[in-house]
């Protein structure tokens, strides 16, 4: 099949290699050249522009940062002469959504929103969880393609759906990732095994899965490289209050969570690995969470 792959970034490229590697004919574009290169190196055809991408293939696919990334490369993925459906893998709001949608049908190009989560091993796996929302028919033209991707689940019609569920998961691993910290780092301060915790927690009711994966992958040995950055977070949690404000409902839980992220995005950055949201706790403690059991 003829694809379309637009951001070649740390969630895109082992995306677009999974395409390239079940046999899709894919055209990729990227800003940066040493990504696009990497790419065509593993078999795709280079494009220098979202047109000429769209150009291409009858489907594209993007993965981009933010949502004024995503409407520019929408815009010109529109003026492309083959392309019939957009798949939009990007977390850019449910308003977002709704004037790439508008902006696609404009030129009778199908939209279809397809949040992912899963994280980069997620990606490189092929075990993303796929949010798509968009017509039926147009899903089940796709399936076989995200399937080689994780785990396609339809949510419905209405454009922006999927941006919506992909928000409401996002605030819950936000809010259990400081949760989670803020605890460990009490009981360390008390003189608890960081370690020790983990496996309690994990064997008991209060585990979650900052304590099943991210803890023993990027947090207790120190290596923060869960994967995903701060500044991505951030931005989700954003769009999440934006949307839910928008409607009127509760965000008390979500406010608290949010001033968190936001100290993190201050103290170490937005290029930081999320997992490093424990760090400032950590200061504030004048403590260090890290491995420190001898393995028997």
């Amino acid at each position: 099949m003829d694809i379309g792959f637009i951001g070649l970034g740390h969630m895109g490229f082992p995306i677009a290699r999974r395409l390239v590697a079940a046999g899709h004919r894919v055209a990729a574009f990227d800003t940066r050249a040493e990504a696009l290169d990497r790419l065509a190196a593993l078999g795709a055809n280079p494009a220098s522009s979202p047109k000429e991408v769209a150009d291409a293939a009858d489907t594209v696919l993007a993965s981009l940062p933010s949502p004024a990334a995503a409407l520019d490369v929408a815009a010109g993925v529109a003026e492309g002469d083959r392309v019939a459906r957009y798949v939009d893998l990007s977390t850019v709001g449910t308003h977002t959504a709704v004037r790439i949608h508008g902006l696609l049908a404009e030129h009778d190009i199908a939209a279809i929103d397809c949040p992912v989560s899963g994280g980069v091993g997620g990606a490189e796996a092929g075990t993303l969880a796929l949010m798509v929302s968009g017509p039926r028919p147009e899903f089940d033209v796709l399936r076989p393609v995200l399937e080689t991707i994780g785990r396609p689940m339809h949510v419905g019609e209405q454009p922006g759906s999927a941006q919506t569920m992909k928000l409401a998961n996002n605030i819950l691993a936000a809010t259990v990732l400081v949760a989670t910290s803020e605890v460990v780092v009490m009981g360390v301060k008390s003189g608890l095994d960081p370690e020790v915790m983990i496996d309690v927690l994990n064997a008991s009711s209060g585990a979650t899965s900052a304590s099943r994966d991210k803890f023993p992958r990027a947090i207790l040995p120190r290596t923060f490289d869960y994967g995903f950055a701060t500044g991505l977070m951030v931005k989700d949690v954003r769009l999440y209050l934006d949307e839910a404000k928008a409607l009127g409902v509760p965000v008390e839980i979500a406010e608290a969570v949010r001033r968190l992220w936001e100290a993190t995005l201050a103290e170490e950055g937005a290029d930081s690995d999320f997992t490093s949201a424990i760090k400032p706790m950590e200061r504030a403690a004048g403590i260090t969470v890290g491995a420190r059991r001898k393995r028997e």
